[in-house]
C-alpha cells in the first residue's frame, strides 16, 4: 500500500480547514441577512402603524426638522399648553421665521414665535439634534420634554435623546408623513425611506448598546464637553 506523502497530506488538510471556514463565514452571513430582513420587517410594521399615546404635560417640546408637518403639529402642541416653550431643531440657516410660520397652517399661533418658540440652527444631524435640545433643556431646567417626529425616526431619535439627557423624560408625539404610503412594500419610494432610516437606527443602537457594555467614558465626556460649551 503506498504511503500519501505529508506534503499533500498537510495541503488537503489545509484545504479542509479553509473550506470549513468558508463555509462558516456563509452561513453566519446568511444567520445575519435573516436576522436583519426580519428586524426591517418588523420596524417597517412598527413605524407605519405606530400609536398616538395620550400626552400629559411636559415642561417643554421638541420638534426635530425633516417633513413639514412635524412642525405643524408641534406648534398646535404649544397652542395647546401641553409644554411650556418649544423648540425647533435642525432649522436651516438660512430660514427665516416667517418661513416656518408659513408651515404651521395656523397664522393665529404666529404671536407663539415672539414669545415661546426658539430655534436650533447649529444641528445637521439627528445627534446634533441630541445635544442641542439637552443643551436647551439643561438651560431652561426642564425634566420632561414632548418629542416631535416623524413615526419612522422616532425610535432614533429616541436613542440619540436619551444617551444625552437620561435624566429627562421623554414623551413620543409620532407624526405620520403625508409623502410616506402606509402600505409600504406596494411604494418603492416608501420602502426605500424604510430603509435607510432603518439601518441609520440599527447603527444607533448598536453603538449605543457598545458604549453601555464598555463604558465608554471618552465618547460620553465629548459629547457632556459640546453641551457645557452650548450652555455658556
Amino acid at each position: 500500500m503506498q504511503m500519501m506523502p505529508s506534503a499533500t497530506k498537510r495541503s488537503l488538510s489545509a484545504g479542509g480547514i479553509a473550506k470549513a471556514v468558508v463555509l462558516r463565514g456563509v452561513r453566519i452571513c446568511a444567520y445575519f441577512a435573516i436576522a436583519l430582513t426580519a428586524g426591517f420587517s418588523i420596524f417597517a410594521y412598527s413605524v407605519t402603524n405606530m400609536p398616538f399615546a395620550p400626552l400629559g404635560p411636559a415642561d417643554g417640546i421638541v420638534v426635530l426638522t425633516g417633513d413639514e408637518d412635524r412642525i405643524a403639529e408641534a406648534v398646535r402642541l404649544l397652542s395647546q399648553g401641553k409644554g411650556g416653550r418649544l423648540l425647533i431643531s435642525g432649522v436651516n440657516k438660512t430660514t427665516r421665521t416667517p418661513e416656518l410660520i408659513q408651515l404651521t397652517a395656523r397664522w393665529k399661533d404666529a404671536f407663539l414665535f415672539r414669545c415661546c418658540v426658539d430655534l436650533d440652527k447649529r444641528s445637521l444631524n439627528t445627534e446634533g439634534n441630541a445635544v442641542e435640545t439637552t443643551a436647551w433643556a439643561r438651560r431652561l431646567g426642564f425634566r420632561s420634554l414632548i418629542v416631535v417626529t416623524s413615526t419612522y425616526h422616532m425610535p432614533r431619535a429616541l436613542i440619540e435623546l436619551h444617551q444625552s439627557m437620561p435624566d429627562v423624560q421623554l414623551m413620543p408625539y409620532p407624526v405620520k408623513a403625508t409623502r410616506l404610503e402606509p402600505e409600504w412594500w406596494h411604494n418603492p419610494r416608501t420602502a426605500w425611506v424604510l430603509c435607510k432610516e432603518y439601518l441609520k437606527f440599527v447603527t444607533a443602537s448598536a453603538r449605543y448598546a457598545a458604549k453601555r457594555l464598555t463604558n465608554d467614558q471618552g465618547t460620553a465626556q465629548l459629547r457632556e464637553r459640546t453641551i457645557n460649551a452650548r450652555l455658556e
